[in-house]
């Protein structure tokens, strides 16, 4: 994948990956175009690939359970008209690339709505381009060092929209 733009961040806390997300909520609610983005999250069990996908869908407005799709997969929530729909995937599961086209996720990425895939490494090959990696590593102390990678136009839209949310710079 080519990388077009890197911003580096510290999260010291929960609080932070909160905020981080808020502020990206923010970003796609101004620029609802952004809400097509695919966004790949990458780290080790623990990091918070999770957490950030529930402080992000909290933030757009879904209200009730939001549960991890290890089992499920795929997970959709339906969000405000303007916003449409996220989807959340978690394909630590898979044994092999393929089961994403058996899966039928081809349409899915196709279609309109936010893509928010962890473990993309296991569909690997079959995942379009991402927009946006979000890189998070678990320092000693438990905060995070986060690496967001912008992959496409649309990634770097969303790296800029944020930038005039919080001032993000690598």
């Amino acid at each position: 994948m080519r990388i077009l733009e890197t911003r580096l961040l510290q999260w010291p806390d929960e609080a932070a990956t909160q905020a981080f997300c808020e502020q990206m909520a923010g970003a796609l609610r101004r620029q609802p175009a952004l809400m097509n983005a695919s966004i790949e999250l990458h780290g080790s069990l623990g990091a918070g690939k999770t957490s950030l996908v529930r402080h992000l869908l909290r933030a757009l407005g879904v209200e009730g359970r939001i549960k991890s799709p290890s089992y499920a997969v795929m997970e959709s929530y339906e969000l405000a008209a303007e916003l449409g729909c996220a989807s959340h995937f978690d394909f630590y599961r898979f044994n092999d690339p393929r089961e994403w086209e058996d899966a039928g996720f081809r349409d899915v990425f196709a279609a309109p709505g936010l893509k928010l895939s962890e473990w993309p490494e296991k569909a690997a090959g079959m995942l379009p381009t991402p927009d946006l990696q979000i890189w998070l590593e678990v320092n000693e102390d438990d905060s995070r060092a986060v690496r967001l990678q912008a992959g496409s136009e649309l990634g770097q839209a969303l790296l800029n929209a944020l930038d005039q949310t919080q001032g993000v710079r690598s």
